[in-house]
């Protein structure tokens, strides 16, 4: 018996199943097209502590998911600031993976109140008038949002996508007109499971109830805050719940997007 032998004498049903297997290739067949979206959802992640940055960028990478991240030149836990040239490399390489970026005030400026005079009451939480309140115009309230832009060209090459969030949401229609005169639209979170819950106190809310609220909270269209790092909770939001907030989303048919593709942003 020559060597081709055991070949001939192989099951037949065992051939059958390595025919099968080549008909795809062989037809030129593709694999099969992706589940269509039930709805989008918006994740959106403000500067903070940055003790999350890298976790966050790498759940990105890992899902597949593209954000929009709001930047304020903020205190870090490396003892350095968020828009430092120390993070260029780190906000080069979320440009280059395709990310939206917003300006959230460079002091991570607070508003207070309006003042008299059409004036804007602020309170800067970084920078040379960090914890002083003030009263700007709308030119020097536009001027703080522009310098996160200024800056971030300066480390990326890039400019940032026209919009911004203010620091803990507080807005008032003098802000909203000074953001827009200059080119930038607000950017909230309009729904309550739109907010992670990363601020609150563990006692109050533990990450196990977040993770549970969002999921079952968000619908199509909305945008869901987080922060990058936040230096007051003791159990950190994300490393416990960004992944499990991805993939329970996308269980229930979710896809994700940057704020360049919500309908009320697009340019």
């Amino acid at each position: 018996m020559n060597a081709a032998a055991p070949a001939r004498t192989a099951p037949l049903a065992a051939r059958v199943l390595a025919l099968a297997a080549l008909l795809p290739l062989a037809a030129g067949a593709t694999a099969p097209p992706p589940v269509a979206c039930h709805g989008t959802i918006y994740l959106t992640f403000d500067t903070g502590s940055q003790s999350q940055a890298d976790l966050i960028a790498a759940v990105l990478v890992r899902q597949k998911v593209k954000a929009t991240f709001f930047l304020a030149n903020e205190k870090t836990v490396k003892g350095d600031y968020s828009l430092d040239p120390s993070w260029q490399a780190y906000w080069r390489a979320r440009v280059a993976e395709g990310h939206a970026f917003g300006t959230h005030t460079f002091d991570h400026t607070y508003y207070v109140r309006d003042a008299a005079h059409g004036k804007i009451t602020v309170k800067p939480q970084f920078g040379g008038h960090a914890g002083k309140v003030q009263d700007w115009t709308s030119q020097q309230y536009c001027d703080e949002l522009r310098r996160v832009d200024q800056r971030f060209h300066q480390l990326t090459g890039k400019a940032l996508d026209p919009f911004w969030r203010a620091p803990g949401g507080k807005t008032s229609p003098r802000t909203l007109a000074a953001g827009k005169a200059c080119g930038y639209q607000h950017a909230g979170w309009a729904t309550p499971a739109g907010f992670s819950g990363d601020e609150l106190p563990v006692e109050r809310a533990s990450n196990a109830q977040l993770l549970q609220r969002a999921l079952d909270g968000l619908r199509d269209g909305d945008i869901f805050m987080a922060h990058m790092g936040i230096w007051s909770r003791k159990d950190p939001w994300a490393p416990a719940n960004l992944e499990p907030l991805i993939e329970g989303l996308k269980q229930k048919g979710f896809c994700f997007a940057t704020l360049r593709e919500h309908p009320d942003y697009r340019k």
